[in-house]
């Protein structure tokens, strides 16, 4: 009897271990279905939903605009971390056309494309931040739209880094901090 009862459970244990639900009949994504009367095997989207992680409700962090307008401040505190990376990602987008300092007189300009304007001229050293990210997302002129290739955050890091390049290029002396200055006084 105890014989009999162990087979029993064994073959229950055994019967536990099949896979229906990894051989059930199923349809690959897109693929054509009898099922749906719009013979569609994969379903739309339901109206009004907004798929995790997309939920786009920061519109300064989102559009660079705060109640419409372009914004003149960035939607996080600027960290030395972000500039890292807003120099990284610059160099790797923005220079074959901008250049490494931002003149415009990137690589495919000397290859004879288009010149952009110079990040130091005034009228893009007095735009607001907004203004670099908007360029970013959605383009303008000449210059392609870049959403799809860099991120959110990316593309405010590399507007931090832009308004520092801004800085660099243009900083007069009065800019330095008192105890630096002394040491750019200094004749080697």
């Amino acid at each position: 009897m105890l014989a009999t009862a162990a087979v029993l459970a064994l073959a229950g244990v055994l019967a536990a271990c099949q896979q229906d639900m990894a051989t059930q009949p199923r349809y690959k994504p897109l693929a054509a279905s009898d099922f749906f009367g719009d013979a569609r095997a994969s379903r739309p989207m339901v109206e009004g939903t907004v798929p995790r992680g997309y939920l786009r409700d920061d519109d300064h962090l989102y559009t660079g605009k705060v109640n419409g307008q372009l914004a003149d401040s960035f939607p996080y505190a600027v960290t030395p971390k972000m500039m890292e990376r807003g120099r990284e990602r610059f160099n790797i987008y923005c220079t074959p056309c901008h250049g490494e300092l931002g003149t415009g007189r990137g690589m495919v300009v000397r290859r004879g494309y288009r010149q952009p304007p110079s990040l130091h001229v005034e009228r893009m050293q007095l735009a607001p931040v907004g203004h670099f990210f908007d360029v970013m997302t959605n383009g303008i002129g000449a210059m392609q739209d870049y959403a799809a290739q860099v991120s959110v955050e990316d593309r405010w890091a590399i507007v931090a880094y832009i308004r520092a390049l801004q800085l660099s290029q243009n900083a007069a002396l009065e800019d330095v901090p008192a105890a630096e200055r002394q040491k750019l006084e200094k004749k080697p």
